[in-house]
């Protein structure tokens, strides 16, 4: 295998732009992929927006029977079930593409082809993918998935739901209540998570929906967002399940359940990339056709910072995405030309960038909540009403950053998850945090270095910046051990600190590599929005360094540690926002939308 970055180790490991996959070495089968996806949803959602708010379920089926069609529903899914079986990157594409107009179309896609198809074919029997893949890759049958229960949210192993096995051994009996079941009301098949018995794992179970067989629902509940997206409680009463149909194995339902969340976050992340795209191509527009004081609103200052931050935002998160994805698709290729089975190879490949999946879900979730704040804003009055595509891209970008594990969840599990690889050795994280604490007793350099290469500046910064998060992070660990769990607040500073590094870092490989492929002159518009990114990585690792330091150190240790943190955030030349901000919004203006 080449050697590939191991989850996490973009901490401790210099990454080199070449080394990276962007959106600009998509293949001319992406590409096309890409325009396809985007032909489909311009032509039969997008015009139906209204439809989709107007809480027309039956329309959101009618919409996945046409993606099914089109082949959509199947990228995933190996050839040998009637898949297209494409690779992760294609998976993501498309994830992220189809997800732009509305959440309520997003939600059941993602839902069908994420959580309600992929525990069978990464933990299905080779019988059950025969019998059910096939049906759910031609979108003939729909998936749903029933994890959540009304006293089992994040803490999912808490289930209450029991499955028991019959007298004579050939089934089992379901009984208990799930909620939140996203494609509940037209889907043909459940993944249920139940408990056997005692055990201290619930596990995973394939059940066909039956309303014959006790199971029942509630009506449509009622959301903020996503409204056409069918979400219904499900009731078994004594739901009989034949043994064979037990996923995986016994007390297996919680890693499953984990695993499948690690793939829906990367999923989701990009499922909000589109949505940042249109927001930000319509506000544009907007604001040049929306004339006040004798002037289109684009002119005004107050209203190209916005602008410029959405571009920005949405740079680094389509940047951040298809890094990770691609090392995710590099990895599975790896282990399957080391003999591993696909279904063998893909668990492992995304469970080892299970710290990217979650940084991302956290970061691009939170970008989209503030892109469509600022369009509402940008749209005035206007993007208060319902006749303007605003009010509902923000209501639905809000279960973004609840789904897929709470974002406070996937901030602690990022932070957790690195921990416990370096303990175990994947990692190495104990060398250069000592390395840091090193550096700090030493006097500091007053060199002036040459910067005069492209980025020579904000990637010296970088490499400062995990050097604040490993003194933060080391100095936490040091002091509470394996207690540290119990201090949610610096374990959720320093989740901060891991995902503004990983974000800034993929912005500015992203760029450096298009710049040394199209020349500097270029793609200024790429580096303004690569280094407005930093700039505002580095007030974030600021806030959270400062706040950690002077709630777990004192005295001179905390001096200490203050005076490193200045240090590690200190840049030599300041860059001058206002005018990398006009740089972007010069560009998004001429263009009359995000075009990069």
């Amino acid at each position: 295998m080449k050697d590939i970055t191991r989850g996490g180790q973009f901490l401790v490991k210099e990454t080199k732009c070449e080394d990276i996959f962007t959106p600009e070495d998509f293949s001319e089968e992406q590409k096309m992929m890409r325009d396809s996806v985007k032909e489909f949803v311009d032509k039969e959602i997008w015009p139906n927006k209204n439809r989709f708010e107007n809480k027309e379920y039956a329309f959101t089926v009618e919409c996945m029977h046409k993606a099914a069609e089109m082949g959509f529903l199947s990228i995933s899914v190996p050839e040998a079930y009637g898949g297209m079986g494409l690779g992760f990157v294609d998976t993501v594409l498309v994830c992220d593409y189809i997800s732009g107009a509305t959440g309520s179309f997003s939600s059941a896609f993602g839902a069908h082809t994420g959580i309600g198809t992929m525990p069978i074919t990464l933990y299905g029997t080779e019988e059950q993918k025969q019998k059910y893949v096939p049906k759910l890759a031609s979108g003939e049958w729909f998936g749903a998935y029933c994890l959540t229960e009304p006293e089992a949210g994040s803490d999912a192993n808490s289930g209450k739901t029991k499955a028991v096995l019959s007298e004579d051994g050939t089934h089992y009996k379901i009984s208990g209540q799930k909620m939140w079941i996203t494609n509940a009301g037209f889907c043909n098949l459940f993944i249920v998570f139940a408990r056997i018995g005692d055990d201290k794992n619930i596990t995973g179970f394939i059940v066909e929906n039956n309303p014959n067989n006790g199971i029942s629902m509630n009506e449509e509940e009622h959301k903020l967002g996503i409204r056409a997206s069918s979400t219904r409680q499900v009731f078994f009463a004594d739901t009989k399940v034949p043994v064979e149909n037990m996923l995986s194995e016994r007390g297996n339902g919680f890693k499953i359940a984990m695993n499948a969340l690690n793939v829906g976050r990367i999923k989701l992340a990009a499922a909000c990339l589109d949505a940042q795209r249109r927001i930000t191509t319509n506000s544009v527009k907007y604001a040049n056709e929306r004339i006040q004081f004798k002037t289109p609103i684009s002119q005004f200052g107050a209203i190209r910072s916005k602008l410029a931050e959405m571009a920005a935002n949405c740079y680094a998160g389509e940047s951040a995405t298809y890094r990770a994805a691609k090392n995710i698709e590099d990895r599975i290729a790896g282990r399957e030309a080391e003999g591993a089975s696909h279904q063998e190879a893909e668990l492992k490949g995304v469970e080892e960038y299970a710290i990217e999946c979650s940084i991302l879900k956290v970061a691009v979730s939170e970008d989209i909540q503030n892109c469509a704040d600022e369009g509402i804003q940008i749209f005035g009055g206007m993007g208060f009403s319902e006749d303007t595509p605003m009010e509902s891209a923000w209501r639905d970008a809000r279960i973004a950053r609840i789904y897929e594990g709470t974002n406070e969840i996937n901030r602690m599990l990022s932070v957790g998850m690195l921990i416990k690889k370096a303990m175990k050795g994947h990692v190495d994280l104990l060398g250069p945090a000592t390395k840091v604490s090193e550096e700090l007793m030493g006097i500091p350099s007053f060199e002036t270095p040459d910067y005069s290469e492209l980025f020579a500046e904000e990637k010296e910064m970088l490499a400062k910046l995990k050097k604040a998060f490993l003194m933060v992070a080391g100095g936490a660990v040091q002091k509470y051990g394996p207690d540290l769990d119990e201090h949610q607040q610096l374990l959720m500073a320093a989740a901060d600190i891991l995902i503004e590094i990983y974000m800034a870092e993929s912005a500015i490989l992203r760029t450096e590599k298009l710049a040394k492929k199209e020349g500097e002159a270029k793609v200024q518009e790429q580096i303004a929005m690569a280094k407005l990114y930093l700039y505002k990585a580095v007030d974030i690792v600021t806030q959270k360094g400062k706040e950690s330091i002077i709630s777990f150190a004192e005295g001179d240790e905390q001096r200490m540690m203050l005076m490193g943190l200045r240090r590690f955030t200190k840049y030599t030349n300041m860059p001058n926002i206002v005018q990398i901000r006009e740089t972007i919004t010069t560009k998004l203006v001429e263009k009359n939308a995000y075009c990069f």
